[in-house]
Formats: C-alpha cells, structure tokens, sequence
C-alpha cells in the first residue's frame, strides 16, 4: 500500500539525538504525542495505523513523530527517560513551526500531553487523551504478582521481539487489536517487530508504565476529551474514568469496543469520529460566517454559552467562566439546543463550528 504525500523532517533534541517527525493533511494543527511501536513510513501500510491517521487528518494539519530509538528517529540510544521524551516533543513542536494547536496523546502518550499542556498552556488549545492514565503499569500495581505480570510482558518482548516466530509479539497484539482481522492483525504485529529493537522496546515499555502524571491533572486549563474503550485489555476502562476525574472540566466518552486501538469497522469508530470532529478546532477561523443569531434569535448571553460549548466546554466550566449558577447554564443550554433544532450536544457543537464558533479558545 503506498504512503500519502507526507513531508518527513528531522529535527535534533536536547542531547542531539535525531527525532523523525511528520506533517501531513490540511487545517488547525494537530499534534500527536509521544506513541509506542510507530515507524513514520510503515504506519500507513498498516490498516489500523492507517485508519487513525486518516481520522486525525481530516480537516487537521497532522504533525507526528517517532519517539527516540524507534522508526525512522535515532535507534543508537541510551537515554529513554521521561525528561528526554519531553524534550523530543518540545524539539519536534519548535521545528513544526506551530505557535498554538491542539494535542493528542494516545495511551502511553497522554501523561505526555498533559505534562505539555501544563507546562505550555499557551500553545495548547485543546486536549485529547486516548486510551490512557494516570499511572503506568508498574506504579498502579498494588500486588507483587502484578508488578511480576508487568514484568514478565516486558521480558516478553525483550526476549522475542524480533524472531520470526511472531507468537511473542502476537501476545501484545492480541490485547490491543482483539477483534481484528486476519489483515490488520497480521500487518499490524509485523510493524510492531520493525518499529524498534527489543532492547529498544523494552526500554521505552519499562519508562511508559513507570509514568506517573497525577499530581499535574490538576493543572490543566484547556478544554480536555477523555476516550476509553470499555473492555480495553491493555489500560483498565477505570483508568480512563479516573483520568476524565482529575482534570477540571474534562469530558469523558466511553467506548463500547474491546480493543485498545477501535478498529474502523466496528460501530465505536463513528462515535470516535463524531466526538473528535466536534471537539477539534474547525478549519477557517479567521473566516467567521454570520453569526446563527440572526436567524434563530439567540441572545447576547446565549451567544456567549455557546462559543463555549463549541470549545468542547462542560456546564461546570461554563457556570464558572460566566460566573453563573450551573442550572441557569443548563437553562441556556436547552434553549441554544432548540433554537439551532440540535438534538444532542455533539449535533449543537457542530452547528456552532459550521457557524464559525468554538475558534477563541483561552488557555
């Protein structure tokens, strides 16, 4: 399957270690943070890999790269410590060119995100955090049988990451794409063998589930989409829950699929795509078109809860910044809902976009 026209670009973190980084799509920039078993190239010959990053360029400018020591980035490394991948995220936002644009961090990428959106918040407009958690494995494990589990998973993949006996790798993939294809099972194991060594993967397995980001939850001030498969067999369903919990104002979507990476064929994929159309930036925003209360008489203060509930913005949130009680808000809610005819939440926020809405967002 041949690769999109992506530009593929290097550029050189703190310690001069070369991160491989790429930018394709059109619209808002959307940056995508640290991810586990990628390879720039490789992931688009891969259908699961291939079907994401389709998703997430459809009406975004996608910038993405390959952590250190794997893909296309420098493999010769010895450092893989938390403070080098966010020196390799910071190095890759400052090549890219962009000031302001939306994140995403997708399962061991999400304390990554959040640590950025803390530490950038004026950069960072949205937050969108996939499949991920508080802590890393090894920090929630309560028991010694639990830690030796972790342990035993990483052991795994250093000892067979790279045989030709896919069974070791078969392990990992089996609990993250359960209901795959015979296809996307089987490209999507043998990318995992050529995305990294196994030394390398070990390495950046053990330092993803020693994370541990709960006591920055709190500092995130941007509007922030938490997604969670329900039966997801690599980061618990709670864990999701407790993350959403943590950070103010965050809104949280179940999923109802089994795997850690949805799949595009199965029904949550729909719900995937809708929730990030409407929390996303739209494209366009110097290019505000008549504002829908000139014909579906909204007023002043409606127009107001509106703009933030286009910003991806809960009632809570919206009380506090207009400083209004929350029944009131949700009074306001119900009569911008019916006057724009929108039947849900997701539907009025798309409306607000197409209109032009939801692009002032405030650190």
């Amino acid at each position: 399957m041949k690769s999109p026209a992506q530009e593929i670009r290097f550029c050189t973190s703190t310690d001069r270690t070369r991160i491989a980084y790429a930018i394709y799509g059109e619209g808002p920039p959307l940056v995508r943070s640290l991810q586990w078993g990628t390879h720039l190239e490789l992931d688009w010959q891969t259908p699961v890999w291939r079907a994401w990053l389709e998703a997430l360029a459809r009406g975004n400018t996608l910038v993405r790269y390959d952590a250190r020591g794997c893909g296309l980035s420098d493999r010769d490394v010895d450092d893989f410590s938390t403070e080098r991948h966010m020196e390799d995220l910071e190095a890759v936002v400052k090549a890219s060119g962009f000031h302001r644009f939306a994140l995403i961090g997708m399962t061991g990428g999400g304390p990554y995100g959040i640590a950025y959106a803390t530490r950038y918040p004026e950069q960072v407009s949205h937050l969108v955090l996939y499949g991920s958690y508080l802590r890393g494995r090894i920090v929630r494990s309560k028991t010694a049988e639990q830690k030796e589990e972790t342990e035993t998973l990483v052991r795994l993949v250093e000892l067979g990451w790279e045989r030709d006996d896919p069974s070791f790798r078969q392990l990992y993939s089996s609990q993250t794409i359960p209901e795959a294809t015979a296809d996307q099972f089987r490209s999507f194991n043998d990318l995992l063998r050529r995305s990294a060594s196994p030394v390398n993967a070990g390495k950046l397995l053990r330092v993803l589930h020693s994370d541990d980001i709960s006591a920055l939850t709190a500092e995130v001030r941007c509007p922030t989409l938490v997604l969670h498969a329900r039966e997801d067999a690599r980061v618990p369903f709670e864990q999701g829950g407790a993350l959403a919990a943590a950070i103010p104002g965050a809104r949280f979507v179940p999923l109802e699929s089994r795997n850690h990476l949805l799949l595009e064929q199965e029904p949550a994929w729909r719900t995937l795509l809708a929730e990030l159309t409407a929390f996303l930036p739209a494209a366009n925003a110097d290019c505000r078109s008549a504002p829908p209360h000139s014909s579906h008489g909204l007023t002043k203060r409606e127009l107001e809860v509106l703009e933030l509930i286009a910003q991806g913005i809960d009632n809570r949130s919206i009380a506090h910044r207009l400083h209004m009680g929350e029944k009131t808000v949700r009074n306001n809610v119900s009569n911008v809902m019916a006057k724009l005819g929108a039947h849900t939440r997701g539907e009025a926020i798309v409306k607000a976009r197409e209109a032009g809405f939801g692009r002032q967002t405030s650190a």
